[in-house]
Protein backbone atom coordinates (compact mmCIF):
# COMPACT_ATOMS: atom_id res chain seq x y z
CA UNK A 1 0.00 0.00 0.00
CA UNK A 2 1.00 3.87 -1.00
CA UNK A 3 2.25 5.14 2.86
CA UNK A 4 0.68 8.80 1.37
CA UNK A 5 -2.39 7.04 1.03
CA UNK A 6 -2.27 5.48 4.45
CA UNK A 7 -1.29 9.04 5.91
CA UNK A 8 -4.27 10.60 4.73
CA UNK A 9 -6.74 8.29 5.37
CA UNK A 10 -5.20 9.16 8.82
CA UNK A 11 -6.41 12.67 8.34
CA UNK A 12 -2.62 13.59 8.12
CA UNK A 13 -1.16 15.10 4.90
CA UNK A 14 2.39 16.08 4.66
CA UNK A 15 3.26 19.63 4.74
CA UNK A 16 4.04 21.59 0.75
CA UNK A 17 7.82 22.72 0.00
CA UNK A 18 7.13 26.30 0.19
CA UNK A 19 5.71 25.41 4.08
CA UNK A 20 9.31 23.63 4.92
CA UNK A 21 11.05 26.31 2.95
CA UNK A 22 9.24 28.98 5.03
CA UNK A 23 9.72 26.92 8.51
CA UNK A 24 13.06 26.20 8.03
CA UNK A 25 14.03 30.16 6.78
CA UNK A 26 12.77 31.82 9.48
CA UNK A 27 13.61 29.07 12.09
CA UNK A 28 17.26 30.03 11.20
CA UNK A 29 16.44 33.64 11.40
CA UNK A 30 15.08 33.33 14.39
CA UNK A 31 17.60 31.44 15.79
CA UNK A 32 20.02 34.49 14.82
CA UNK A 33 18.08 37.01 15.86
CA UNK A 34 17.74 35.29 18.80
CA UNK A 35 21.63 34.90 19.65
CA UNK A 36 22.00 38.40 18.60
CA UNK A 37 19.73 39.34 20.96
CA UNK A 38 21.25 37.54 23.88
CA UNK A 39 24.76 38.40 22.64
CA UNK A 40 24.44 42.50 22.74
CA UNK A 41 21.09 42.39 25.71
CA UNK A 42 18.32 43.70 23.33
CA UNK A 43 15.06 42.33 24.31
CA UNK A 44 13.60 43.02 21.13
CA UNK A 45 16.20 40.53 18.77
CA UNK A 46 15.71 37.92 21.94
CA UNK A 47 11.95 37.47 22.13
CA UNK A 48 11.48 37.86 18.50
CA UNK A 49 13.93 35.92 17.76
CA UNK A 50 12.04 33.05 19.81
CA UNK A 51 8.48 33.83 18.60
CA UNK A 52 10.05 32.96 14.78
CA UNK A 53 10.98 30.03 15.77
CA UNK A 54 8.29 28.37 17.19
CA UNK A 55 5.53 29.91 15.57
CA UNK A 56 5.61 27.66 12.97
CA UNK A 57 4.64 25.05 15.01
CA UNK A 58 1.38 26.67 15.60
CA UNK A 59 0.49 27.51 11.90
CA UNK A 60 -0.75 25.10 9.62
CA UNK A 61 -1.03 27.15 6.15
CA UNK A 62 1.54 28.03 4.35
CA UNK A 63 0.19 31.64 3.61
CA UNK A 64 -0.27 31.93 6.71
CA UNK A 65 3.41 30.91 7.83
CA UNK A 66 4.68 33.28 5.24
CA UNK A 67 2.70 36.17 6.60
CA UNK A 68 3.75 35.78 10.06
CA UNK A 69 6.84 34.92 9.65
CA UNK A 70 7.69 38.68 7.48
CA UNK A 71 5.55 40.23 9.82
CA UNK A 72 7.52 38.99 12.74
CA UNK A 73 10.64 39.87 11.22
CA UNK A 74 9.76 43.93 10.47
CA UNK A 75 8.08 43.70 13.91
CA UNK A 76 11.37 42.89 15.31
CA UNK A 77 13.17 45.87 13.62
CA UNK A 78 10.49 48.42 13.98
CA UNK A 79 10.68 47.28 17.71
CA UNK A 80 14.48 47.32 18.02
CA UNK A 81 14.84 50.99 16.30
CA UNK A 82 12.05 52.32 18.72
CA UNK A 83 13.57 51.12 21.80
CA UNK A 84 16.94 52.61 20.41
CA UNK A 85 15.43 56.07 19.70
CA UNK A 86 13.80 56.15 23.68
Amino acid sequence: MDPIQNLSSLGLALPSAAYLAGAILFGMLGYAAFRYGRKLSRPSFTWGGLALMLYPYGVSDTWLLWLLGVALCAAIFVADKWLASR
